[in-house]
């Protein structure tokens, strides 16, 4: 018998298991043929301190240090790289511009610039003129290597001794004498403690397990890549985010990755990409910049899966005796896997806190499953 089990090979799943592999006896079990398969594998992921609610920040501020210093051995490729991030907005949306900028730099690490219309198009030289945008310019944001992180946390975890099953899609979860027990097509495992980290399945594992689901909501985002205007080296340009999340664009792999920021919800699946939201792309970021598109490199769509709260659930289920949900991490689960990864083992096995956490911001209690319980039992009674 193992000490845990855990339900799903993504970013989520694979952080745990580094952490928790230290400490405790853990088997990974994941659906697919290959772990990362789904939204891990399809993330433009930037590291951005600025990016999502409060709780969201203070557990990416929290990850800052791992990013930057990984343990020895853990991959041999830098996990971040100098990108930046320009916020930009309408005369329309500027007090929200301004209210993101303030608090922006009031956490961050790294001075930002509030940039007027001109000085937005020397940074963007694709942004036009009857475009009145006014922008901030973060310059802490970085590209994560999603890859580098993932398989770090994977090989780490083997290490230690966790074992990684794939094609090990559960099909019957009970618990049994103070044990969870998970019957899959390749065998059948058993833990005391059950990780629900199954990305857009997690209510699903939950719901198999006989767990009341938490109310996740699968989202699709798309994202293509196409080529730079002729005559322009777009790679050193930071990424471009509208402020109220309706499109994005930055450099990827030479040419630029264009995403309507779209949040359809779906039912958990191999999500593929839609022609509309393609086409949504293109005339959202031609409304502010001049962007030739004549074709589409390559695309593909993932699913972000959020709570009603949009902040992920990590912590022991109340009413399901050893179920831990580590689920709804929505855009930022590359950017806070680190510190979700740690907080998971801190809290499974009874460890305090790593120290800088609190001094982040990074507070466990924002994320405790519980907060659903609560919600619940109003809405019953």
């Amino acid at each position: 018998m193992q000490d845990v089990l855990i339900i799903g090979g993504g970013i989520a799943g694979a952080s745990a298991a580094f952490f928790l592999a230290h400490g405790r006896q853990v088997t990974v079990l994941e659906a697919e043929a290959h772990c990362g398969m789904h939204t891990t594998g399809r993330s433009a992921a930037l590291f951005s301190e600025g990016y999502g609610n409060a709780a969201i920040r203070g557990f990416t501020r929290a990850s800052r240090q791992f990013f930057l210093e990984p343990p020895h051995g853990f991959c041999d490729v830098p996990l971040l790289t100098p990108r930046g991030a320009m916020l930009i907005g309408t005369d329309g949306q500027r007090p929200r511009l301004e209210a993101l900028f303030a608090e922006t730099a009031r956490e961050s690490v790294t001075a930002v610039e509030w940039l007027d219309p001109d000085a937005s198009r020397s940074v963007i030289p694709i942004l036009r003129p009857d475009y009145k945008a006014s922008a901030f310019l973060d310059r802490s944001a970085m590209d994560i290597d999603v890859d580098a992180l993932h398989q770090g946390f994977l090989r780490g975890a083997r290490r230690q001794g966790a074992q990684v099953v794939t094609n090990a899609r559960a099909e019957a979860i009970e618990r049994v004498g103070g044990t969870w027990i998970v019957t899959t097509p390749v065998g059948v495992f058993d833990a005391p403690v059950l990780v629900d980290a199954a990305g857009a399945w997690a209510d699903q594992v939950a719901a198999m397990a006989g767990v009341a689901p938490l109310g996740l909501v699968p989202k699709r985002r798309t994202a293509m890549l196409v080529e730079t205007p002729p005559g322009l080296n777009a790679n050193g340009w930071p990424g471009v985010i509208d402020v109220d999340e309706m499109f994005y664009f930055k450099p990827s792999s030479g040419k630029l990755l264009l995403s309507p920021a779209d949040e359809t919800p779906s039912e958990p699946c191999d999500a593929q990409p839609e022609e509309i939201d393609i086409a949504i792309a293109v005339d959202r970021i031609q409304h502010a910049a001049d962007l030739p598109v004549t074709h589409v490199s390559r695309s593909w769509a993932g699913l972000r899966s959020f709570f009603a709260d949009k902040t992920p659930a990590v912590g022991w289920d109340t009413r399901a005796e050893g179920f831990f949900w580590l689920a709804g991490q929505g855009g930022y689960g590359i950017q806070t896997g680190p510190a979700l990864g740690q907080l998971t083992a801190s809290l499974v096995i009874g460890n305090d806190l790593p120290k800088p956490f609190l001094g982040e911001g990074a507070d466990p209690t924002l994320l405790a499953p519980a907060r659903f319980h609560a919600a619940t039992s109003l809405n019953d009674g």
